[in-house]
């Protein structure tokens, strides 16, 4: 995908790009399965490590990903003469050559639902949707239906980009389920995967909109020694981080300074509610789950409604509107803005949704 304003090198490689079906199913069967297999050899001054390699001698009409690459890779999908390697940092010469067998996703089988959606935009590729809170966006233990991925089945008969498997058709990111607000899903596998590389390259506008308990203030000391915290003009909060699933509690995250995935947020304060609250402009660079609910806990200003973050934290009984805070039984975050190219036409597509009552 080119997108407009970037300056792209391009360089040719010579590969061979087959498919093979390793699987045929009976007649009348729900579901079938196929395989393609990519041929990768490496070209002149190839980067020191294998997954790296691989990512630049790809054949672009694979349409792989690093991150899928990576994915392949632990997966046991990438062999050299036979012999699987698993190793992202084995060392590769000129000329080597790998096959990635890459399983296309399976006939959904996740059921159309007819349940009512907030489209933004929709063209041939893509649709944006304004995803309302309590909503689950795809399959998953515990959400089996209900959820966006059944909605948009219903809403396109069933065609959307099934590079996401029969459990995610379509889906590039998500959002939490009690979180509100903007999502731009695939129709088509081309729209899929460019708007994949530009998540990958942190090149998505995303700006969400949140109530915290208490101000945050760039001025404040104690703040300022909180580990991973900067700052930068416009009074503007720079949390830098690792991210990693608790230890202990699986539905957490962690803050981390070693291991996990890096993590970076921006907030600035866009109005304050005495001492008790203020509304939150977040910005994201990378998108890991749950990270604004969890940076904002990790510098003492967790979402008003929070239940995994938040901790028991309420407001003083004599505070205006302390009893809907009580009452508010959702993280209080919504993504109000979302930008993009357009991953085949090129154009800057930018949607806002206002908050929810």
């Amino acid at each position: 995908v080119r997108k407009p304003r970037i300056m792209v090198t391009v360089r040719t490689v010579t590969s061979h790009f087959r498919y093979l079906r390793v699987f045929s199913p009976p007649a009348g069967a729900v579901s079938s399965s196929m395989s393609r297999i990519v041929r990768v050899e490496i070209g002149a001054n190839p980067p020191p490590r294998l997954d790296k390699a691989l990512a630049r001698d790809v054949p672009e009409e694979a349409h792989l990903s690093r991150s899928r690459l990576a994915r392949l890779l632990a997966e046991g999908g990438v062999s050299q003469g036979g012999v699987v390697v698993t190793d992202v940092r084995a060392r590769v010469s000129e000329g080597d050559v790998f096959q990635i067998e890459v399983e296309e996703a399976a006939t959904v089988e996740t059921q159309p639902e007819d349940i009512p959606l907030a489209i933004v935009y929709e063209d041939a590729d893509l649709v944006v949707v304004d995803k309302p809170a309590g909503m689950v966006v795809h399959p998953a233990p515990g959400s089996p239906g209900g959820t966006l991925v059944n909605a948009l089945l219903h809403h396109f008969g069933g065609e959307l980009s099934g590079v996401g498997g029969e459990k995610r058709p379509g889906i590039v990111h998500r959002i939490d389920k009690d979180t509100s607000g903007l999502l731009v899903v695939a129709k088509s596998d081309a729209a899929h995967h460019g708007l994949a590389q530009q998540f990958a390259a942190h090149t998505i506008e995303r700006r969400y909109l949140a109530i915290c308990h208490g101000a945050p203030d760039v001025g404040d000391p104690r703040l300022k020694g909180v580990p991973g915290v900067s700052f930068e003009p416009g009074a503007v909060i720079k949390i830098t981080t690792m991210l990693a699933r608790h230890k202990t509690d699986r539905q957490r995250q962690a803050v981390l300074f070693q291991g996990g995935r890096h993590a970076v947020t921006r907030l600035r304060v866009l109005e304050t509610f005495g001492r008790h609250a203020a509304l939150l402009d977040c910005r994201l660079e990378t998108g890991r789950t749950h990270q604004i609910r969890v940076h904002a806990a990790h510098i003492g200003h967790a979402l008003i409604g929070d239940p995994v973050y938040g901790g028991r934290r309420k407001l003083p009984a004599n505070v205006p509107g302390a009893e809907a805070v009580k009452a508010f039984e959702r993280q209080a975050l919504h993504a109000a803005s979302l930008g993009f190219f357009h991953p085949v036409s090129g154009e800057t597509m930018a949607f806002e949704s206002p908050l929810p009552e």
